[in-house]
């Protein structure tokens, strides 16, 4: 089975392009924060780069910037291609089949983090109401 599920925030905006058939897709990378290393430093990041398809690469590039939270879920790809001097070169990446907006609704009102859009069928908007984190019991 071949299934990656990971929080973080976008290191960078979201690069949205078309394919020359005019499918959308978009790069965009997460840091995740990694557990205290072995030398005692404190956490660390890794930077996934995550690539989305068609609707969803519009909805992530249109409503997602630098910064903002999302768990995604997807599969790991490793491919490679030959560079200009004719060396292999490999490429792992995340292929995004779901992103869920994270941020609070602060962060919206303020224009920061986006948490998703307004109608049902956007991704991220669950149709709850947020509750503070001193409300949660653990």
């Amino acid at each position: 089975m071949n299934k990656v599920i990971l929080k973080g925030r976008l290191s960078r905006d979201p690069e949205l392009r078309y394919t020359t058939t005019n499918k959308a897709v978009t790069s965009f990378n997460i840091a995740v924060k990694r557990r205290v290393g072995s030398d005692n430093q404190g956490p660390t990041a890794d930077f996934i780069p995550c690539i989305a398809w068609n609707k969803l690469a519009e909805i992530v590039a249109n409503n997602l910037i630098k910064g903002s939270e999302v768990l995604i879920e997807g599969r790991m790809q490793v491919r490679s291609y030959d560079d200009q001097n004719g060396v292999k070169k490999y490429v792992t990446e995340v292929i995004v089949n779901e992103v869920y907006f994270c941020g609070n609704k602060k962060e919206k009102e303020d224009g920061g983090t986006p948490a998703g859009g307004n109608s049902q069928n956007d991704i991220g908007n669950f149709g709850g109401t947020p509750v503070s984190d001193d409300d949660i019991p653990f």
